[in-house]
């Protein structure tokens, strides 16, 4: 057979098969929460496929027409060729809108599913000796998303993505002494600048998705090298994986979860309207959209900007203005703090072993509490981005709205910190069988009271005739 012949002759010059076979046997865990991050990849399949149609159609330029396309309300309005092209794929390009939106929904879906699967990661400890790289790896690859995702969400230049470009750009200049190097660099000139639509279309559709292809390579390498980490269970150790082999139960599983996420995604382009273009109108530097809200992923930055107080200082010989504090001191920063913390949590508990069984979050009361606050940190600034839609629903003052966003920025952070370590603290106690030891009030002779501990619990017996579990072999088999 001919296709034998090639194969044989691939094998030998190659070594294939031996790659192949010790592929196709790797094994993968069983745990749902290992799927998230093939959602990650495969929103990445769907969002390159996507693209790669748009493209077809797009057209990255600034310079200034006037629009005669179906949509009858904006016919005779001058506009940039950048956004008559938006409206010319979504009115008269077959399959244009479902594909737009499809790839709308697939860019908060890789966002959101990268997000998912860090926190995961975090929570049950999986960035631990030696997987400190990947966490930097993953959390780049995280950054990549959320740039690739501004820039497309900017490529439209209808007036509500023009609204966040202005605000991208006043950031840019806020940063002292290279802020107006680095806003000159990127955009080209002062805001509005002709260059911005050209430069944003190369970032996105070639720079970012070319580092974000290279990074996932690299983090499915590594992967491979360090094998997968599990949760403790009936024959798992720290020198096995337990679970399904790649083929082919694993490839069923994970071919089933593209087309349900593939599904997903055209079920939300097809029925669930995401940002309408044609209603914001075309960008038009003196004018901004009332009630503008960005996509959710920056949410937290527009709420940031909106709760800070109006506070500038002097330094070095440099103004610094307002919009620094929240817009590049503040994400420096946390994440900053966040590519350091592997290392940050080996030094402060002195654990520098290698690691393949993860934690219960419970039993890392510390680690949960501090990702909790964080979260309920970036959670308020989420819902403080939205200040002007609030007070407008619930006919408050926004001054009003904006000073309870300010108190709850630290009162619901330490409220969650203190919750969440109660709470894993009792609930570690009661995976062990028994409630956490409290101490009790005894009255002295002298009529007062002192703090002593209880005694401790013995454990349930074991019933007549069981014996322990046998250990595990390195091979996660049983004898």
């Amino acid at each position: 057979m001919i296709v034998e012949r090639t194969a044989r002759g691939l094998d030998k010059r190659l070594g294939a098969a031996r790659f192949a076979r010790t592929a196709l046997n790797k094994v993968f865990p069983d745990h749902w929460s290992f799927m998230v991050g093939e959602i990650a990849m495969y929103c990445l399949i769907i969002l390159i496929m996507t693209g790669v149609y748009l493209t077809f159609f797009y057209v990255p330029d600034a310079r200034q027409v006037i629009y005669h396309g179906s949509y009858a309300p904006l016919r005779g309005t001058r506009m940039s060729a950048a956004y008559e092209s938006t409206l010319h794929v979504s009115f008269d390009v077959r399959a244009g809108l479902v594909m737009r939106q499809i790839h709308h929904w697939a860019a908060l879906l890789f966002i959101g599913s990268i997000l998912v699967h860090l926190l995961r990661i975090f929570f049950t400890g999986a960035f631990r000796n030696p997987r400190e790289l990947n966490w930097i790896v993953g959390l780049t690859l995280f950054l990549l998303a959320l740039g690739n995702g501004f820039t497309g969400y900017s490529l439209p230049d209808d007036l509500l993505s023009g609204t966040g470009l202005r605000i991208a750009y006043s950031v840019l200049l806020s940063i002292p002494l290279i802020g107006p190097w680095m806003a000159f660099l990127v955009f080209g000139g002062e805001f509005p600048s002709n260059d911005i639509i050209p430069r944003l279309f190369v970032i996105h559709v070639l720079i970012i998705p070319a580092a974000i292809i290279g990074l996932l390579t690299v983090h499915l390498v590594m992967l491979v090298r360090q094998k997968h980490t599990q949760f403790p269970g009936r024959g798992r150790s720290e020198r096995n994986v337990v679970g399904s082999k790649l083929w082919p139960t694993f490839t069923a599983k994970t071919l089933g979860l593209f087309f349900f996420v593939f599904a997903v995604c055209a079920a939300l382009g097809g029925l669930v309207q995401i940002n309408p273009v044609w209603l914001y109108g075309p960008f038009q530097p003196a004018a901004v959209s009332a009630a503008s809200q960005p996509d959710w992923y920056i949410g937290w930055l527009e709420g940031a900007l909106r709760l800070m107080p109006p506070w500038e200082i002097r330094a070095f010989g440099f103004e610094i203005p307002n919009v620094f504090f929240p817009g590049v001191l503040l994400p420096g920063i946390t994440f900053t703090i966040v590519y350091l913390w592997p290392y940050i949590e080996a030094r402060f508990t002195r654990d520098h072993a290698e690691h393949h069984l993860l934690d219960s979050p419970r039993d890392r009361p510390v680690r949960t509490a501090i990702g909790v606050a964080v979260l309920m940190f970036y959670g308020v600034l989420f819902l403080a981005g939205g200040n002007d839609v609030i007070a407008a629903r619930f006919d408050l003052s926004v001054n009003a709205v904006t000073y309870v966003f300010r108190a709850l920025i630290f009162v619901v952070p330490l409220i969650a910190f203190v919750a969440t370590y109660r709470l894993c603290k009792e609930l570690a106690a009661r995976s062990r069988g028994r409630p956490e030891r409290m101490a009790v009030l005894a009255r002295t002779e002298a009529g007062g009271y002192v703090e002593v501990e209880p005694e401790p619990e013995s454990g349930p017996a074991p019933e007549p005739g069981a014996e322990p579990d046998p250990e595990p072999d390195a091979s996660g088999l049983r004898s």
